[in-house]
């Protein structure tokens, strides 16, 4: 009996999980050249597949694809195991989704995003920590600029040896691109960030502008804009929380220093985060958002080992206020529909300021030795702490009353296909129907004069309304804003929104006129219209003696009584969008 008991033990023992004999070696590349350099979008993936298959709490998964024809991966840690969204969404963890490698060339947050999730994989005690934390990492986001790397095209960046470059496969700045989506990558990304659905959202970066003694800043999503109680909380609770945890990590940090071509005592305003940015998107679904900006002249070592602090800086605050963040994001669709109205544009409140207790370098303009000119000279023997005015405060310039729901004609597929992207619900006219709506044409709009990013970008967007009876063809889409992406739909829908895909020119066919006319034809036809319509002619008459260069016009008076005409098409500047009150 004792020897079948002692074979038994032998047995259970040589059946328990031991340590694999030959596991990976998870010494990353930047660990081993000390901080020198980076792994390359390769090396990155390999690594995640051998953490995953290594450590069971860790999941890699493909989604989508990308620009450079490589699906984008999403890293996930959950202690776990259990990586089914559907059924992580419905539970009290808070999600965490990091973004890295956006702008390749600034590689801060993949390797701290590695170090991170080894250590957290290697350690018991930390991924008890973790038990109400779900971290989701995009290991390299835009995978085309990733490949094509370089060592000089970060002329003002003080490592890594070997980086990616800005631009995507097809040189687009992905964030600028967001809300307008014309890479594969943005709809990588919005099928990522709606399965996670996340609480708090973090996107590495590196700092361009002007020098100082911090290694590391912040860029908290635009709190007014967040607005209600997210962005109070952001505010004033979760950046001077994550300060203060890095200050006892003997970590400074400051506000993302928004200076160009200047130095920063003359103060400086926090960055606005419209829609076509990463954060300003995501606060668009009420995550808690902000940007990591180490700084460029700062050693890489430094750099990355700071993210990897603030990174646990910010899932510490997670953790402790994760029941408060889940009921803000709760609340938030119902506190902003019962405001009635929605901002729409902003502009910097410049009567209020906090004041920044800065650490800098005197800056001077000396000769320079290249040009015939001066030079900006920052003097890093000359450090100071000065007090700096920091504007951190945005107010209202437009704001428009929210309507019930809004209706999209049939035929704009491109938008149909962006709100689908994004989980809008949304119903189909199934047969003609007549509704009361708000019809809305483009009042006056300007145009920038070079391309940005693949556009020639619209703002100062005004529109005028009326309300009428109108006739809906069939397959017309009625979108009600009350539901989770209600943020979404009025800041893409609404004209004059600063990101709206009116100024992203998503209706630009809508501003040309299709018909016209032959002068000498239509002479005859309007000489009738005035004698029908009286007060057209007054109007004409008016306009003629009180403005000049109209007077001198000849065609303009004539396509003044055109467009008052019932020969003017009705389409021409007209939105398709209508709104329902």
């Amino acid at each position: 009996m004792k020897k079948i008991t002692l074979l038994l033990l032998v047995i259970s023992i040589s059946c328990s999980k031991t340590p694999k004999q030959n596991s990976p070696d998870f010494t990353t590349k930047f660990e081993k050249t000390n901080g020198l350099e980076t792994t390359t979008y390769t090396e990155t993936i390999t690594y995640f597949k051998q953490l995953a298959a290594e450590f069971p709490e860790i999941d890699i998964k493909e989604i989508g694809t990308t620009d450079s024809g490589n699906p984008l991966h999403l890293i996930v840690f959950n202690s776990t195991k259990e990586f089914d969204f559907a059924k992580i969404n419905k539970n009290s963890k808070n999600v965490i989704l990091i973004n890295n490698a956006i702008h390749p060339g600034e590689p801060d947050g993949v390797d701290a995003s590695m170090l991170l999730l080894r250590d957290i994989a290697q350690n018991p005690d930390k991924i008890k920590t973790l038990e109400n934390i779900v971290l989701a990492v995009i290991p390299i986001y835009n995978i085309g600029g990733a490949l094509n790397r370089s060592t000089h095209s970060r002329a003002n960046q003080n490592g890594p040896k070997e980086y990616g470059f800005r631009g995507n496969t097809r040189n687009f700045d992905l964030n600028r691109d967001f809300i307008k989506a014309d890479t594969k990558n943005a709809r990588a990304f919005a099928e990522v960030f709606h399965l996670v659905n996340p609480d708090v959202f973090i996107d590495n970066h590196v700092s361009n502008g002007a020098d100082y003694q911090y290694a590391i800043t912040h860029l908290f999503t635009q709190h007014n804009k967040l607005g209600n109680d997210l962005g109070l909380f952001l505010e004033t609770t979760m950046r001077p929380v994550i300060e203060a945890d890095l200050l006892k990590k003997d970590i400074i940090i400051t506000p993302y220093v928004n200076v160009w071509g200047t130095t920063p005592e003359a103060g400086f305003s926090q960055f606005f985060d419209s829609p076509r940015y990463s954060t300003g998107y995501t606060s668009l679904f009420n995550s808690l958002g902000f940007m990591v900006e180490t700084h460029m002249l700062k050693p890489y070592k430094q750099r990355v080992e700071q993210t990897y602090s603030l990174l646990e800086s910010a899932i510490d605050f997670t953790i402790k206020n994760s029941s408060k963040i889940k009921k803000l994001r709760k609340n938030a669709v119902a506190k902003i529909l019962a405001k009635k109205t929605y901002p729409i544009t902003f502009e910097i409140a410049k009567d209020t300021f906090t004041t920044l207790q800065f650490k800098g370098y005197e800056g001077s303009y000396i000769d320079s030795k290249i040009t015939n000119g001066k030079r900006l000279f920052y003097d890093r023997t000359k450090p100071y702490t000065k007090p700096v005015k920091y504007y951190n405060n945005y107010k209202v310039t437009k704001e428009i009353t929210i309507p019930k729901a809004y209706i999209l004609n049939q035929g704009w597929w491109k938008v149909i296909e962006r709100l689908n992207e994004n989980n809008i619900a949304y119903t189909v006219f199934k047969n003609d129907t007549i509704i009361t709506a708000e019809e809305q044409y483009i009042a006056d709009y300007k145009t920038r004069t070079t391309a940005y990013e693949g556009h020639y970008l619209h703002y100062n967007t005004t529109v005028s309304t009326s309300t009428k009876e109108i006739k809906f063809n069939k397959g017309a889409i009625y979108i009600p804003v009350n539901q989770f992406g209600a943020r979404y739909i009025i800041e893409t829908l609404e004209a004059s929104a600063t990101d709206s895909f009116f100024n992203w020119n998503y209706f630009d066919s809508v501003l040309q006129q299709k018909e016209g006319y032959s002068a000498y034809v239509f002479e005859d036809i309007a000489e009738q219209f005035l004698k029908d319509n009286p007060d057209v002619k007054k109007e004409l008459v008016k306009k003629i003696a009180t403005d000049v260069d109209f007077a001198k016009n000849t065609r303009a008076q004539l396509d003044f009584i055109y467009k008052k005409s019932p020969y003017y098409e009705a389409a021409h500047l007209k939105l398709p969008i209508h709104k329902v009150f």
